[in-house]
């Protein structure tokens, strides 16, 4: 039975965080798998940050 794991992801500008998201997946084992993902914005004083938490968790190896 596999562990779940987790990342959190933020960022204040859009496109670094886009840019962390595909970093992230890109870099994932071929045998991972996300499961869930959930997506927050809060508002600072003057930008807003961006936040993701990935649960994914490694299947067994496919033949």
């Amino acid at each position: 039975m596999s562990v779940p794991q987790f990342k959190v992801i933020t960022s204040n500008s859009l496109e670094l965080f886009e840019e962390r998201l595909n970093d992230f997946v890109e870099q994932m084992n071929r045998d991972d798998i996300i499961v869930d993902v959930k997506f927050a914005t809060t508002a600072l004083s003057s930008t807003v940050e961006f936040s993701a938490l990935i649960q994914y968790q490694t299947t067994e190896t496919w033949s």
